[in-house]
C-alpha cells in the first residue's frame, strides 16, 4: 500500500528552523456529542415492508466517534459528512459492499481515526486518568503459549 511521501527528517538536523505547528490536545470526556442515526434514511425492505434499521456495527461505530475525544472538535459540517459516511459504512455492513471500505476509512481518516491519522492532524489525545495500560489477556487466563500447553498437558 502506498504512503505518504518519503519518512521524515530528523528536525535536529533541518536547514530551516521554521516553528512546527502545535499539536491540538483532547482529553477524553466519555460525553456524548453529535446527533443521533437518522431514521427512515435507509428505506424499506421490499421483501417485508418493513423499514430498514441501521446495522448494529454501524451503530457501534456511530456510538465511537459520539464519544471519542475527537468529537469535542466537530462542526455541525463535521457530523453531516460522517452521516454520509454512516450511510457507506452500513452499505458495506449490510450488503457486503467491501469495495465501499477504501472510502469509508479515508473519510474516517479525515477526523483522525487511527493514531498515525491523529499525527497527521497534530491531534493529541490525552487521558489523565489512564495508568500504564496492562498487558492483553485473553478472557481464559492464558498469558502466553507455554503456560498454555502446561494447562493443556495437564
Amino acid at each position: 500500500m502506498a504512503g505518504r511521501g518519503p519518512a521524515p527528517k530528523d528536525p535536529s538536523k533541518r536547514r530551516r528552523r521554521n516553528a512546527t505547528e502545535p499539536e491540538t490536545v483532547v482529553t477524553a470526556d466519555d460525553e456524548l456529542r453529535g446527533p443521533d442515526l437518522p431514521d427512515g434514511v435507509l428505506g424499506v425492505d421490499e421483501k417485508t415492508g418493513e423499514v430498514v434499521e441501521w446495522h448494529p456495527r454501524t451503530q457501534a461505530w456511530w456510538e465511537s466517534w459520539r464519544t471519542s475525544p475527537m468529537a469535542q472538535t466537530f462542526v455541525d459540517t463535521d457530523w453531516d459528512f460522517l452521516i454520509d459516511t454512516a450511510l457507506m459504512h452500513h452499505t458495506m455492513w449490510a450488503k457486503g459492499r467491501w469495495e465501499f471500505a477504501s472510502e469509508v476509512r479515508l473519510r474516517a481518516a479525515k477526523f483522525g481515526a487511527t493514531p498515525e491519522d491523529r499525527a497527521r492532524l497534530k491531534l493529541k489525545v490525552d487521558n489523565p486518568t489512564a495508568g500504564p495500560q496492562k498487558p492483553a489477556q485473553r478472557p481464559d487466563g492464558v498469558t502466553d503459549i507455554n503456560s498454555r500447553r502446561a494447562r493443556l498437558t495437564g
